[in-house]
């Protein structure tokens, strides 16, 4: 659905992105992380046809974004990391002034904006003036405007920035009922939290380069030699320690407060030996469980050694 082919970017001579290739698939939730000055925005702004490139192409939809600008702005919905609204406005004005800049059939308007004020929960500020919205609701108004086209791709950047806690979570559930609706969504953040719990894939970025893309786990295990296991019993903790110390595929191995926690080069059939084992042996397993990295952990594995 999204593919950038070798996208650089230069102003003079600093290098703000450097052959960055990546694909995002049809559905996903794509987080792409990185510090402020990674190269996120200049990549975000390039897709969304506001910027040319020094070297390379981005394909959205089928289109070309550098051959088929307007092709792409017809299938994109982008969110800029600062918006502005329009004083003196009400919120359906400046949604249906959107709605005819997309060319949205007059007799499909209203339906279209009472449709996306629902989805945003806004119903209830439909005739309100839009600079007297606080900020999470401008917020939502401005995802609102993205969306008056039906867009299936939707670029987002920093949605969350300076929203409070309650009005965070509302922008990730909104995020999730867009991807349940068959939106594909690409997000950026330089706040790992903000991501961690709802993208499917991730994108790494630092100093213009491109580190790592993927799921957060199939990254760290490209990363890690080795899982990192956790077995919680309710008994024979002693025991279960032994057996599990014991295994020729565990190479560190932890007991604490009745939870046995190490690292183990095993592939499933050698994790699913060891539990019968220890089941065996009469020792009441009451989680076994292939611990995922967080996504802070991931993002300082991958960016460990740089110098920022």
């Amino acid at each position: 659905m999204i593919e950038v082919i070798s996208f650089v970017k230069r102003y003079g001579d600093f290098l703000a992105v450097d052959r960055l290739n990546l694909k995002i698939e049809r559905g996903e939730i794509f987080g792409f992380i990185g510090p402020n000055g990674a190269g996120k925005s200049t990549t975000i702004r390039f897709l969304a046809t506001l910027l040319r490139p020094t070297d390379g192409e981005g394909i959205i939809a089928g289109h070309s974004v550098t051959k088929d600008p307007l092709g792409v702005r017809r299938v994109i919905g982008y969110m800029p990391d600062s918006f502005g609204v329009y004083d003196g406005m009400k919120v359906w004005e400046f949604l249906d002034f959107f709605a005819v800049a997309y060319q949205v059939a007059k007799n499909r308007r209203r339906q279209v904006i009472n449709d996306v004020l629902e989805l945003l929960d806004l119903t209830h500020k439909r005739d309100a003036y839009v600079n007297g919205l606080s900020r999470g609701m401008k917020q939502r108004l401005c995802l609102a405007k993205t969306l008056v086209h039906d867009p299936p791709v939707l670029i987002l950047d920093e949605p969350a920035s300076g929203l409070d806690p309650r009005a965070r979570l509302e922008m990730k559930a909104l995020l999730k009922e867009l991807q349940a609706m068959g939106k594909t969504i690409l997000i950026s953040s330089h706040i790992l939290s903000e991501l961690a719990d709802f993208c499917t894939a991730i994108g790494i970025i630092e100093r213009g380069v491109l580190l790592a893309a993927g799921p957060i786990s199939e990254i760290h295990r490209q990363l890690q030699k080795h899982r990192q296991l956790r077995i919680r019993v309710l008994d024979k903790a002693d025991r279960a320690h032994l057996l599990v110390r014991n295994h020729p595929h565990m190479r560190s191995c932890e007991l604490m407060d009745h939870t046995i926690t190490g690292e183990f080069s095993g592939d499933d059939r050698d994790l699913a030996g060891l539990l019968n084992e220890l089941i065996r042996e009469g020792v009441e397993v009451h989680a076994f469980t292939e611990v995922e990295p967080s996504l802070e952990e991931v993002f300082m594995t991958i960016t460990k050694g740089l110098v920022i």
